[in-house]
C-alpha cells in the first residue's frame, strides 16, 4: 500500500510547481475572478466568525471548483488544486445578525444560477498555501476584505422562492429544494449564509453541511417505513479516493449501522454507530460520515419504494492521504447504490461477499459494531 506521507509529497510537489508559474495570482492584495459561487461561513470564535467568498484568480466557468456532485471519479489531485485555487475572503460577522449589503451580497452569489464575477480588494497581500497536512481539508489563501464588488447575477428562481418565503421552516425549505432537484452542496451554501427559516442566522459551513444531510436522510427513511422489505440481500461495492464502501441492505424494518475503518502508523482504528426506525437521538460517533450515507441509502430505497435494513463498511486507506470532505461518503456511496448489486440468499453470505475486496475480517469489522445484537432484539412488530 502507498504510504499517505509520499502521497502527500507528490501533490505539495505538484501544487508548488504550479505556484512557480503562477504564485503572483495568489499573492495580491486584490483578485479578480468568477465565484464558482462559492460562500464560507467560518466557525472559529463562534459566534462572531469569519464570513466571504471564495473566488479563483480566473473568470469564466468556474463551477466545478466547488460542485462535488461532479468530482466523482476525480483524483485527489484534482479535487486538491480545486480547493486549493480558491482564495477565501472574509469579514468577522455576528451570527445572528446575517443583514446589511455584505451578507445580501452574499446571499444573492449564493442563488446564482452560474458563476458570479468578483472582484475582492484585501487589506494586505494573501499568500499561497504550500503544505498539506493529513488532518484537515485543504484550503488556499485567505485575505481580510477591505472592499468587494460582485456582478449582477441569475437567481435559481427555487432558492430565491424560498429565500423569500418568510414563513417557511429551514427544514422544509432544504427538503423543498432538494425535491426539486437542487444540488445538495448548493443548498448547504444557502442553508450556511442564513437564507432559510423564520428566524435567520449563519451557520459555519461544516455545521450546515451535516445538517442539510441530516435533514434529507431522516425524510427519505421516514418515507420507506411505509414501502414493502426488500426481499433478499443485495450487496454494493464502491471504491474512491483511497476510501472502499461495502453497503448491505437486507430484510429487516429500517435498522442502519455504518462502521468505519481506519490506519493511524500502521495500528487499525475503528468507529460506528446505529440507529432503528425511531433514529438517532445523539451525535454520531462517526460525526458527518453517519448522515452522508444514510442520504445516499434512504435515495436508493425510496427510489425502488422499499424498506430494509442497512449495514456500510467504510474501509480508510493511506492513499486517503489528504482530508476533502464528507462530500465524498455521500457521492461514493451513492455511487456504489448504481452499480449492479450482488445477491446473497443469507445475511453470512452477504457479510462474506461485502468484505472479500477489502483487508479488514468480517470477525473485526462485526466485533466494531452492533449489528448482529440489533438484528437479535424483537421489534415492536414481533408481538402483533
Amino acid at each position: 500500500m502507498p504510504d499517505s506521507q509520499d502521497i502527500r509529497k507528490a501533490i505539495e510537489v505538484k501544487w508548488n510547481e504550479y505556484l512557480s508559474k503562477y504564485g503572483n495570482l495568489f499573492s495580491s492584495d486584490s483578485i479578480s475572478g468568477s465565484s464558482p459561487p462559492s460562500v464560507f461561513v467560518g466557525s472559529y470564535n463562534y459566534p462572531k466568525v469569519n464570513v466571504g467568498p471564495m473566488v479563483p484568480p480566473v473568470h469564466g466557468d468556474t463551477s466545478i471548483l466547488d460542485l462535488p456532485e461532479r468530482w466523482t471519479g476525480k483524483s485527489l489531485d484534482e479535487i486538491v488544486n480545486y480547493r486549493l485555487n480558491l482564495i477565501r475572503g472574509i469579514q468577522k460577522v455576528r451570527v445572528n445578525e446575517p443583514t446589511g449589503r455584505y451578507i445580501e451580497n452574499l446571499q444573492e452569489m449564493a442563488m446564482s444560477e452560474k458563476a458570479t464575477d468578483s472582484d475582492l480588494q484585501f487589506y494586505k497581500k494573501t499568500s499561497p498555501v504550500g503544505l498539506l497536512d493529513g488532518y484537515n481539508a485543504p484550503f488556499g489563501p485567505i485575505g481580510e476584505i477591505k472592499s468587494v464588488k460582485f456582478s449582477s447575477s441569475v437567481s435559481e428562481r427555487h432558492i430565491e422562492k424560498s429565500y423569500y418565503d418568510r414563513d417557511l421552516k429551514a427544514s422544509d425549505a432544504v427538503l423543498k429544494l432538494y425535491n426539486s432537484g437542487i444540488e445538495i452542496s448548493k443548498i448547504q451554501k444557502c442553508f450556511s449564509i442564513g437564507m432559510f427559516g423564520k428566524k435567520r442566522k449563519l451557520v459555519p459551513t461544516r455545521w450546515s453541511i451535516t445538517a442539510t444531510d441530516d435533514i434529507i436522510s431522516k425524510s427519505l427513511i421516514d418515507e420507506t417505513l411505509d414501502y414493502p422489505l426488500i426481499d433478499g440481500n443485495r450487496i454494493f461495492h464502491f471504491s474512491h479516493l483511497g476510501n472502499f464502501f461495502s453497503v448491505i441492505l437486507f430484510p429487516h424494518r429500517w435498522l442502519y449501522e455504518m462502521i468505519e475503518a481506519w490506519y493511524s502508523n500502521g495500528v487499525l482504528g475503528f468507529g460506528s454507530d446505529h440507529e432503528d426506525a425511531r433514529g438517532i437521538d445523539h451525535p454520531p460517533a462517526i460525526a458527518g460520515a453517519y448522515f452522508s450515507a444514510k442520504l445516499a441509502v434512504g435515495e436508493y430505497l425510496v427510489k425502488h419504494q422499499i424498506q430494509s435494513g442497512a449495514l456500510i463498511f467504510r474501509e480508510i486507506r493511506p492513499e486517503y492521504a489528504i482530508p476533502v470532505g464528507v462530500w465524498q461518503i455521500r457521492e461514493g456511496v451513492r455511487a456504489a447504490m448504481k452499480q449492479k448489486p450482488t445477491l446473497a440468499d443469507s445475511f453470512e453470505k452477504a457479510l462474506d461477499i461485502a468484505v472479500r475486496p477489502m483487508s479488514i475480517s468480517t470477525k473485526e469489522w462485526l466485533a466494531h459494531g452492533d449489528i448482529i445484537k440489533l438484528m437479535r432484539q424483537k421489534t415492536i412488530s414481533d408481538f402483533f
